[in-house]
């Protein structure tokens, strides 16, 4: 099988995880992703917990390796005008920036379109920022604890009153607009392929935030009314909620038909509740809700999760388990649908998460783990036709850094 994007060339310079995630799954599809980090490197290596194979193997940094697998790293200080003008050099080169600069930063180096267009006229030109290219909050820095949960509204949405405000998790703002960016970019190449013409494309957090939100910010634009939070006790559907179980695991129901109520109550050994006037319709369920809530919370407190799951499976009712991290892991139907990989690298053989797509005759996986700071620094600039001369008075001029090892 092929890569989709084998022959694709990308000059990435991110840092963090969005912009890198998207630059991943680039190199997932085949591309050549060079990733020029400053010579510090990247200021997410090592951040995250790091885990090992085995207990005295070297550490691994997980969260590192899927945001920068398969890539080859180049140290490259792009604020020493012969830094930018390598970049600029490499850029010339490739099909695809990919980068997460402000625009104040891409033109104080020589990086923004206009300029690059002068030396790739064809160049895929792709931004990833907190809120967007242009407007009042352009410059302005963004983490998607912000940019994505905060500005996107979904912190408000999903906090209920007289709780703090919700805590999200690590980087998945970030990975939801890895994948617009990813989409967008694949977009961007076709309309190259067609027009012989450069493209700009811009993807920010806060915009992906939005369309993860459409379902109710959709209303909102129309008539401009803030939809009211439901609590538990005033939700649409009786059986559209978690429920928890006796050995405190949480499943969780989402059969907001009414068809569906006569089987529950049958299933739960409470046949009584259908031609009950407090709960018979779906309009004396809502009025009575909390009362009917409580009656079920006790039913799901008697049995434990594994009963329950049983037991519902075989009524044929639809629920999900709420389930940890490890359990996850070693989920046996996310193994037959692709979800995980393995990588091989010095440290050992250790599992990773695939980006989430499939193509029938298509190669995507891992191409290997991430690379160290300026592990190819000196094959790519070879590759671009620096001389080794050259090459050696960058470095002595503290543009680039070589990986420790490298010899002309």
């Amino acid at each position: 099988m092929i890569g989709p994007l084998d022959g694709v060339r990308v000059v990435e310079m991110t840092s963090w995880m969005a912009a890198p995630g998207a630059g991943a799954a680039l190199a997932d599809m085949g591309a050549d992703v060079i990733k020029v980090e400053p010579l510090t490197g990247d200021i997410a290596r090592g951040i995250n917990r790091k885990a090992r194979v085995h207990p005295d193997s070297p550490d691994i940094d997980g969260s590192f390796t899927v945001d920068n697998r398969g890539k080859r790293s180049v140290a490259i200080a792009i604020d020493r005008p012969d830094g930018a003008e390598l970049v600029r050099r490499l850029i010339s080169q490739a099909d695809v920036l990919l980068c997460n600069l402000l625009p104040s930063r891409q033109q104080r180096y020589g990086l923004d379109p206009e300029s690059l267009f002068e030396v790739k006229p064809n160049l895929v030109h792709a931004t990833l920022t907190g809120y967007g290219l242009n407007g009042p909050d352009a410059s302005r820095p963004g983490y998607d604890v912000m940019a994505f949960f905060g500005r996107g509204a979904i912190t408000e949405r999903l906090t209920m009153p007289g709780q703090h405000a919700l805590q999200p998790g690590s980087a998945q703002g970030d990975h939801t607009t890895s994948l617009a960016m990813v989409a967008a970019i694949l977009a961007a190449l076709r309309v190259v392929e067609r027009t012989g013409e450069g493209q700009v494309v811009d993807v920010n957090l806060m915009h992906t935030a939005t369309w993860t939100m459409a379902a109710d910010l959709s209303s909102v634009l129309i008539d401009g009314h803030q939809p009211s939070k439901r609590v538990r006790d005033q939700r649409l559907a009786v059986i559209a909620t978690a429920f928890r179980c006796s050995d405190d695991r949480f499943l969780i129901l989402n059969m907001l038909e009414p068809r569906w109520w006569p089987l529950f109550c049958e299933t739960l050994g409470h046949p009584e509740w259908v031609d009950d006037e407090r709960f018979a319709t779906l309009r004396a369920r809502f009025d009575n809700m909390t009362e009917i809530t409580r009656k079920i919370d006790e039913v799901f407190a008697s049995k434990t999760s594994e009963e329950w799951s049983k037991i519902l499976d075989d009524a044929g009712l639809i629920w999900g388990p709420a389930v940890t991290l490890a359990e996850l892991a070693n989920d046996e139907q996310a193994a037959a649908a692709g979800v995980f990989a393995e990588i091989d690298a010095v440290e050992g053989t250790f599992r990773t998460i695939n980006v989430p797509m499939h193509i029938s005759g298509a190669d995507i996986r891992p191409r290997g783990p991430a690379p160290s700071l300026a592990q190819h620094t000196l094959a790519v600039l070879r590759e671009a036709g620096y001389g080794d001369d050259e090459i050696r008075a960058l470095d002595d001029a503290g543009a680039i850094t070589l990986a420790s090892g490298d010899s002309f």
